[in-house]
């Protein structure tokens, strides 16, 4: 009777397993990439939205990017519910479950619900501001500050179960404070909030190069001129990071040896490591934007400045963490490894025997049936940039055009309206040279 339970548990295991072989979060998201840097916006939401059906351990993720969408196709409100939603769900699977935890040591990590990286969970609150600020911007300020809040949260909560904190240097993220000192400066009273804010910016991306200028005008409690406004157009500009699957080709052939090893020196064989460990890894785009050049009745006044670098962040946390994704990748290989012992123990094979064989072939197909997790937000652009314009109120008309190592792309013009001692707010989506989807004004 234990034989054959054991035996049906082995069975069972390799069921569950083998369907984490079919087609990755990976190939879909590029499907969706595709119509999405073609402009084909509404072909991505259906797409998107069917997966999201099809796909539920994806749902969270796959909302990001329609929020993404939604906020390029000029519907800011959409977008800022959608990541609302979804914060509030990584939120919320920050607590580890058990069951989910086991499954993913017999099949995957594909077998969790996905939480979001940590740079994805700070950046759902940046673009939460961004999106809030196309509208009435009554709630950006709040946003902006939980920009920090969870910067925090992550680093604090950061210690692994050594005590060490692999997160304590990671870089800051400077968008959530610029938009809190843009707010205060706007208040033309609170430019001590605004300075402090300013130099935080300073301090976490010294390559801001408007950063001390913006302090000591805050410092001087200048908003700008009597008779003027204050135009601020933020660009998302390039293809940001995603993640595809990677061989661990050094810590597979380790594994194989050992595994060897102990093979010639135990009661019974271990299956052969021939699968080679499969990892997730972040990278970026080879799409490169340098930035927008911004024109103002015909002249040009400026090139946006990045303010935060996306693909820069994703990659050097990924880095920061990924010794214990790895580790987690090679205990589950040993914990599969270990299960086909006991069985072979359990039910007194031989090693010479047909059904040594046949053990250790599951083993081997139970591991290569493995698959990184690559569930990210795919539509993320490369860097968020920001150009600062003060004007006579009134309407402008504004001229913005992408710049980097490609040739082509047109001008995209749109009218702004400057109101005295106020701010307005353009946002342009620049994946490439061309600008995807619509120019959005704030409309305070």
């Amino acid at each position: 009777m234990l034989k054959h339970n054991l035996l049906d548990l082995l069975v069972c295991l390799l069921l569950v397993a083998l369907p984490a072989g079919c087609a990755t979060h990976a190939d879909r998201l590029r499907q969706v990439r595709a119509q999405f840097y073609s402009g084909s916006l509404e072909t991505a939401r259906s797409t998107i939205n069917a997966d999201v059906t099809l796909h539920g351990g994806e749902a969270n993720v796959l909302k990001l990017e329609r929020a993404i969408v939604d906020l390029s196709a000029g519907r800011p409100k959409d977008a800022e519910q959608t990541l609302r939603e979804v914060r509030d769900a990584f939120d919320y699977l920050e607590q580890k479950s058990l069951a989910e935890g086991a499954l993913a040591m017999a099949t995957d990590d594909n077998a969790m619900s996905y939480a979001g990286e940590d740079y994805e969970k700070i950046l759902i609150r940046a673009l939460l501001a961004l999106s809030n600020l196309m509208g009435d911007g009554g709630d950006a300020e709040a946003y902006s500050l939980q920009v920090a809040e969870k910067q925090d949260q992550i680093i604090q909560h950061g210690a692994d179960a050594s005590g060490k904190n692999p997160k304590a240097d990671y870089k800051r993220v400077a968008l959530g404070a610029y938009l809190r000192g843009v707010l205060r400066e706007e208040t033309h009273f609170d430019y001590d909030d605004a300075a402090r804010s300013w130099a935080k910016v300073v301090s976490w991306e010294p390559a801001f190069a408007p950063g001390p200028e913006d302090v000591q005008r805050a410092e001087h409690g200048t908003h700008c001129q009597p008779g003027h406004g204050v135009l601020y157009v933020f660009t998302l500009v390039g293809r940001g990071p995603y993640k595809v699957e990677k061989a661990e080709v050094r810590s597979s052939i380790a594994l194989l040896i050992g595994d060897r090893i102990a093979s010639g020196t135990t009661r019974h064989t271990l299956p052969p490591t021939l699968a080679p460990i499969k990892v997730p890894m972040v990278v970026v785009s080879p799409f490169h934007v340098a930035g927008v050049e911004v024109a103002v009745d015909g002249h040009g006044v400026g090139v946006t400045q990045t303010i935060t670098d996306v693909g820069r962040l994703a990659v050097e946390q990924y880095q920061a963490i990924y010794p214990s994704v790895l580790t987690r990748a090679v205990l589950r290989r040993l914990a599969k490894k270990g299960t086909i012992y006991a069985v072979k123990e359990a039910t007194g094979t031989k090693n010479n025997s047909w059904q040594n064989l046949v053990f250790d072939l599951a083993g081997v197909a139970w591991e290569a049936s493995e698959s990184a997790d690559t569930r990210c937000w795919g539509l993320l652009p490369d860097k968020i940039q920001v150009l600062r314009i003060e004007l006579p109120a009134g309407e402008h008309r504004i001229g913005l055009h992408a710049t980097g190592s490609f040739a082509g792309g047109s001008e995209e013009q749109t009218l702004a309206r400057i109101i005295d001692g106020r701010n307005t707010y353009l946002l342009a989506n620049f994946p490439d040279d061309r600008l995807v989807g619509k120019v959005l004004q704030s409309n305070r």
